[in-house]
């Protein structure tokens, strides 16, 4: 037999990262089930996106337009930007990324809340750099907190709002307040991913800061409300250095001509988004009430801003028995002990068919518990 010698090392920070997992599409027999796992568009995609999407120039030996010039105008005309200004990549994921290769490394810090967005910690820990996680207040974002783990090795603030996983959302007013205290040397970071939830009075005016100031980037993304989740397109806003420095590191042609052109449709086609957001509220609102009638079984939803809700288990049926027993009935929904969440449930907000039927599936476990 031949003898294989070590492999190479990596570098020990890297294999301190807990590698993330996504929202699971089968259960643990291999079923294909009603998939709320994912906080996915219900409602698909818009018409148009999927017109321009398959109308896009199919020559695939050509690279895609490496600056997204068409993508960056589009954005620049919905949001009142400066197209120079728009960063675009593989999901807002890579973005973060990208923040993280940047602005840290070894000897750095990172703040993020303990119930925030698994790419956060992985995108500290890749650069070498060390996350510091602070208390929630609630399930919600505790800027008091944020504020007293900042310190001279701080780099970068990361604040999801609404938040994932918890749906919560922070004010306007205590984002301000949070970005007044933070040293100017201190990038905050607004992921914005499921904003276009909320009405236009709930806008935490975290574009209108990017716009102005010099240590702040918004993140957003169009696999939430524009239902292109399988072509991973993100991007971000902020000034003209911090975009600088993430275009040196950031991977060449990094978004595909076909989703560049269905993303551009996409943001035209404002009827589908106030349709989807409208569908959300409903069947939010709906679902969060029909949980308050469980109540007395020790189920709880956190207030919810996004296009899910995180439901609390605290009487005798536990979030690991209901996740399990909701897969048995057809619906995978998403279980997060290795976020420190191990007494909830993330329920994707489905079709009107799909949450009426977890609901029932829900409330028979209880019944039964």
């Amino acid at each position: 037999m031949t003898n294989i010698m070590p492999a190479p090392a990596p570098k020990p920070w890297i294999m301190g990262i807990a590698p993330y997992t996504p929202g699971r599409s089968t259960t643990d027999d291999g079923r294909k089930v009603i998939k709320l796992s994912s906080n996915e568009n219900p409602l698909g995609t818009s018409p148009a996106a999927k017109a321009a999407f398959d109308g896009a120039d199919r020559t695939l030996e050509r690279y895609p337009d490496a600056g997204a010039v068409e993508l960056r105008e589009a954005l620049a005309a919905q949001y009142d930007l400066d197209p120079a200004r728009v960063i675009y990549g593989t999901g807002s994921d890579e973005i973060l990324h990208l923040v993280a290769g940047a602005y840290a490394g070894p000897g750095d810090e990172i703040i993020h809340v303990r119930y925030g967005f698994a790419v956060y910690e992985i995108a500290t820990r890749r650069v070498g750099a060390e996350p510091v996680i602070v208390d929630d207040r609630d399930y919600a974002t505790d800027v008091d907190a944020i504020l007293a783990a900042v310190t001279e090795r701080t780099r970068v603030v990361f604040v999801a709002n609404p938040n994932n996983p918890t749906g919560t959302f922070t004010p306007r007013a205590e984002i301000a307040r949070l970005h007044a205290g933070l040293p100017r040397s201190v990038l905050l970071v607004i992921d914005q991913a499921y904003a276009e939830y909320l009405s236009p009075e709930e806008d935490d005016a975290g574009l209108a800061l990017a716009m102005t100031e010099a240590n702040v980037l918004v993140t957003r993304t169009f696999s939430k409300i524009h239902g292109l989740a399988a072509e991973r397109i993100g991007w971000g806003y902020a000034c003209a250095p911090i975009i600088d420095a993430m275009h040196r590191i950031r991977a060449p042609f990094n978004v595909t001509t076909a989703g560049q052109a269905a993303a551009v449709a996409a943001l035209a086609d404002t009827g589908f988004v106030d349709a989807t957001r409208a569908h959300n509220d409903t069947w939010r609102g709906w679902f969060v009430e029909q949980i308050g009638q469980m109540g007395n079984a020790g189920l709880r939803c956190v207030p919810s801003k996004a296009n899910f809700v995180l439901v609390l288990f605290e009487g005798n049926l536990t979030a690991d028995a209901a996740y399990h027993g909701l897969m048995e009935a057809g619906y995978i929904v998403r279980w997060l002990p290795s976020q420190g969440l191990p007494n909830a449930l993330r329920i994707t907000i489905g079709t009107e068919e799909e949450t009426r039927g977890v609901t029932a599936a829900l409330r028979d476990l209880v019944e039964r518990a």
